[in-house]
């Protein structure tokens, strides 16, 4: 068994370890990132897999390492765990029917509310003390599902019908279009950033680079928010217009 997260701000992949830890604590945790993944899977049947839902839907980047590499998931056993700031509905449906027609097996989900990665919108920030609840509740429902599992009772969060309609109708008819491609809408402010390439480093996409001692972007971002959460000066915006809160997962636990 390994485990597969793709995670902007560490949710995801926090949520993967802690879980893999209660589970079956010899199992491993990889980025799809990492230059070694096709082989991990290849060699392993049993896969958990981890992400964080966009818009009640895949982030772009992760739908095309799905599609890109759907030779490898006929008849591997998959459990999909869905990290969300809001609501998504289907959040591990929508990932388990992609991986489903390309012949893998789901064994079941799991829907975990996390602390929202979206840094450039108020209305989505909460209170410190209230993330780091989240994240406790998260823990304490991943050992109930571990428990369950155990026990021969699968947790199905977003699997089936009505969970589809659910995050059909609360988000994903009306925002299709955000994660349907990449977006462009990454903006630096010249006055803030310093050209220190941490946001280069970072850039899952490759969509960043540093041209005459500033950073730049191109129109690949996949909105995982990993570079607008670590900028050193709060240069970097997507959907809002300025910075309110940065946070990654280290900062609630």
């Amino acid at each position: 068994m390994i485990g597969i997260y793709f995670s902007g701000t560490g949710n995801s992949r926090y949520a993967l370890e802690v879980f893999l830890r209660k589970y079956d604590e010899t199992a491993k945790a990889f980025s799809i990132e990492d230059k070694n993944i096709v082989s991990y899977i290849k060699d392993n049947e049993e896969i958990i897999f981890s992400y964080s839902v966009q818009y009640s839907n895949i982030p772009k980047m992760l739908k095309d390492f799905i599609d890109k590499n759907k030779d490898l998931w006929q008849g591997k056993k998959i459990f999909v765990i869905a990290t969300m700031g809001l609501f998504s509905g289907d959040g591990a449906g929508i990932l388990a029917r992609r991986l489903h027609k390309y012949g893998a097996c789901i064994t079941g989900g799991l829907h975990l509310r996390m602390p929202d990665s979206i840094a450039d919108e108020k209305a989505l920030k909460r209170p410190l003390e209230k993330n780091k609840e989240l994240v406790r509740v998260a823990e304490k429902k991943i050992d109930n599902a571990v428990l369950d599992m155990k026990k021969g009772k699968t947790p199905k969060e977003g699997i089936g019908f009505l969970y589809r309609m659910a995050g059909l109708f609360g988000q994903r008819l009306y925002f299709y279009n955000k994660t349907k491609q990449y977006t462009n809408r990454v903006k630096i402010d010249r006055d803030k950033c310093i050209g220190c390439g941490k946001c280069v480093r970072l850039c899952p996409m490759k969509n960043l680079s540093v041209e005459s001692s500033l950073a730049k972007a191109e129109d690949r971002c996949t909105m995982c928010y990993r570079c607008i959460n670590t900028c050193p000066k709060q240069a970097i915006t997507l959907l809002g217009k300025n910075v309110v809160e940065q946070g990654t997962i280290e900062k609630y636990l």
